[in-house]
């Protein structure tokens, strides 16, 4: 190999290894799983990921320089999204991948879970199947925003904060499947503890909106229209 080939090798790897150094902070991975819900502003992502605001917008500095996000503005507020559906799909592998291999990841998702029953992936299409037909009750425990944004076919919105003061929406004589942000999500969680403490069946789905995307299944995205147009006004 000559050294231009050589230069040029370690050039290319450089470029790649962008998107690692990107993507080696435990906070930044949790923000692009909160962007994959829709986009936030600053203020929100901070609140939403537990740290201040200044720290929230190191992390996102890094994601906009490794291209994994782009922002709009708004005003005086600047919102953040995702640069593609390739971004979230890349989260999720690289979460697949950490859950295959890190024995320690495993068992914190199993002490996460505790004794609340969670459908796992091979079930996808079985539930699918089921909410079709009504035979399953699947609810979505995100804010509504991220409902709008997009949201798993047949789900219906009902926030975590909401579920108490709704109960009288949920057939008590199917099973209620919750919902949210993905396996990392405590928010379904909560939900299913509440419903059974309420007599209800209830179970959690691990997935959330990317886990679903990336494996191929379809979405509901009301919002889709509108947020096509925000992305194309924000690119000019």
């Amino acid at each position: 190999m000559t050294q231009t080939h050589r230069t040029l090798q370690d050039l290319l790897y450089e470029q790649v290894a962008r998107i690692g150094k990107a993507l080696s902070s435990p906070k930044r991975l949790e923000i692009l799983d909160l962007l994959a819900q829709g986009e936030k502003s600053v203020d929100r992502l901070a609140e939403e990921a537990g740290i201040d605001i200044k720290l929230a917008s190191a992390h996102l500095r890094v994601l906009k320089e490794g291209r994994l996000v782009m922002t709009r503005r708004q005003g005086r507020f600047i919102f953040y999204r995702l640069s593609g559906e390739d971004v979230a799909s890349l989260n999720v592998m690289v979460r697949c991948v950490a859950e295959e291999h890190l024995l320690e990841l495993r068992a914190t998702l199993e002490r996460m879970s505790g004794d609340i029953e969670t459908l796992d992936a091979r079930s996808r299409a079985d539930l699918l199947a089921r909410a079709r037909q009504g035979e399953v009750v699947v609810i979505d425990v995100r804010p509504p925003e991220e409902y709008q944004t997009a949201h798993l076919p047949f789900a219906r919105s009902l926030p975590l904060a909401e579920i108490e003061a709704r109960l009288a929406e949920l057939p008590t004589d199917r099973e209620i499947v919750a919902y949210c942000r993905g396996p990392f999500c405590v928010l379904s969680d909560e939900a299913v503890a509440l419903l059974r403490r309420r007599g209800y069946q209830a179970q959690k789905l691990s997935d959330g909106v990317c886990e679903w995307q990336a494996a191929g299944l379809p979405l509901e995205s009301p919002a889709a229209v509108s947020s096509n147009d925000h992305a194309h006004m924000s690119d000019r």
